[in-house]
């Protein structure tokens, strides 16, 4: 399948052996003019040193160049992480001859382990070499880890005088929670466009899609999302008032939308893809907590890998969420069946014992007590996922 590329990107590709032998572990994105750059970053407190390293850059508002790694997280590695970090992102810089502060580094895989750097330096010669000649989704590959497919979305728009590209490459498939974010990202777009007002499109994106997807509950220390825009299209700036920022805004949210649900069709050892829906909560920040809570559970999660109907799980969650419930209120439904209602059963389990052995499965939780509404994405719990993990790090 072929991905529209947004004007003025250019990709490179290589293998440096930081884990993986033969195949491609080191990707670069390359504007070939300075974009303006938003970006979101994990919440979790142990932040890896290129996460560290970025949101210092960030501020600026400006990038041109994003070199991205698997197979080493560049975690819990101390002075000599950010060291390393800023060794490679130099030395890329060096090579293309530009600031220092405008190369991005990325990186994901195991936590703990130092940089190979003996390998990782001579390898961005040949990553200089190669701009050009890749393709965006051999990007995305050379991004994954556990991921067993490359995750890659591309849409266009009209705007005055021409079109608007938009691409998204991102990786994740474990060690995925909800609240920023979730994986690596890269979202790239050739319209012109103010840092600022990319930073509130990104922000507007995310809470309804990265923030909510969740495989495991587990938040990594490298999540990163990057949205560069280097204004090479023909079409007029975008701002706040024009009419184009609403599309704009809603392809970018439809691109990072369906690169989640990618994340979690792909989760780790999942044979279901699950949506969790909550309305009728007293907030939409209430309807959230149950939603997460519920697609959290490992005994939810389980019960619809083995098919299931265990709808007392799902009732049990919400009532541990920590969001107000009132029992007598609450109404469960899996696909279009009714299972519990106003605090009874409904014994209605054997009308979705075909529904649960389909590879989407929608549950819905009403709790007729307001407005408030949520909607999570996961998946089920498989022994696969145990096998996958157990084994990461040998």
């Amino acid at each position: 399948m072929e991905f529209a590329s947004p004007k003025g990107f250019e990709y490179a590709v290589t293998e440096a052996g930081i884990k993986y032998q033969n195949r491609n572990d080191l990707a670069l994105i390359f504007s070939k003019k300075p974009a303006q750059v938003a970006g979101v970053f994990t919440t979790n407190q142990i932040k890896a040193a290129p996460v560290k390293l970025c949101m210092k850059r960030i501020k600026s508002g400006v990038a041109q160049a994003v070199v991205i790694n698997s197979g080493n997280a560049n975690a819990c590695t101390g002075k000599k992480g950010i060291e390393d970090a800023e060794e490679i992102t130099k030395k890329v810089a060096e090579k293309l001859g530009i600031n220092q502060s405008l190369v991005y580094p990325l990186s994901t895989g195991v936590i703990g382990n130092p940089m190979p750097m003996e390998r990782i330096i001579p390898a961005v010669d040949k990553l200089i070499e190669n701009i050009g000649k890749a393709e965006p989704v051999q990007v995305a590959q050379a991004m994954m880890t556990t991921d067993t497919f490359p995750k890659i979305f591309s849409k266009q728009i009209e705007a005055e005088n021409g079109i608007i590209t938009i691409l998204g490459i991102c990786k994740g498939a474990g060690m995925i929670a909800p609240n920023m974010a979730t994986m690596l990202c890269v979202i790239l777009t050739d319209a012109k466009i103010d840092s600022e007002i990319l930073k509130d499109t990104l922000k507007f994106a995310v809470s309804d899609s990265f923030n909510s997807i969740t495989i495991d509950g587990d938040m990594s220390t490298n999540d990163t999302v990057l949205l560069l825009a280097n204004g090479e299209s023909e079409t007029a700036k975008i701002e706040r008032k024009s009419k184009v920022f609403k599309v704009f805004r809603e392809a970018i949210h439809e691109t990072c939308l369906e690169l989640s649900k990618m994340i979690v069709k792909d989760g780790e050892g999942a044979t279901k893809f699950i949506t969790i829906n909550v309305k009728g909560a007293k907030t939409a920040s209430d309807a959230r907590r149950i939603a997460k809570t519920v697609a959290n559970s490992p005994l939810v999660k389980t019960a619809f890998y083995g098919g299931d109907p265990n709808w007392g799980r799902i009732i049990a969650a919400t009532g541990y969420s920590g969001a107000p419930v009132k029992e007598d209120k609450i109404e469960i439904y899996i696909g279009n069946v009714c299972l519990f209602y106003r605090g009874l059963p409904t014994m209605k389990e054997t009308e979705i014992e075909k529904s649960l052995k389909e590879r989407e499965i929608e549950v819905l939780i009403n709790l007729n007590e307001g407005h408030g509404k949520a909607r999570v994405f996961t998946t089920d719990l498989s022994e696969e996922y145990v096998r996958v993990n157990s084994a990461y790090r040998t």
